[in-house]
């Protein structure tokens, strides 16, 4: 992966991110505040709890905290799959705001 590909993608998905939290802001679905700084990309839920996502660009990675634990992520032409296991990021990331969250969340 080139690191324009690189850029292009980590911008896309933290811009799909940050743009289905606004719309559940907007929406009243759930009182969850983004903070995004360059890169990285906070999500805190009413519970004060966190996810982080963020840009690992001298490992073309994106890289999630949250409270089931850290993530490491690659693009693999198509969609951000684990390092470890192959699981999507944003199945994952799904899974993970609707725990935190304590609804169904879809990203």
């Amino acid at each position: 992966m080139s690191e324009a590909d690189y850029g292009r993608e980590s911008s896309v998905l933290l811009a799909r991110i940050e743009a289905a939290c606004d719309r559940w802001l907007d929406e009243d679905v759930i009182d969850i505040d983004t903070h995004r700084t360059g890169d990285l990309l906070e999500l805190v839920f009413p519970d004060r709890s966190k996810i982080v996502v963020n840009t690992q660009p001298p490992l073309h990675e994106m890289w999630v905290a949250a409270r089931a634990g850290g993530f490491h992520y690659q693009w693999d032409g198509r969609s951000w799959r684990d390092t470890r296991d192959g699981h999507e990021l944003l199945e994952m990331l799904s899974r993970q705001a609707s725990a935190q969250g304590g609804r169904s969340l879809l990203f």
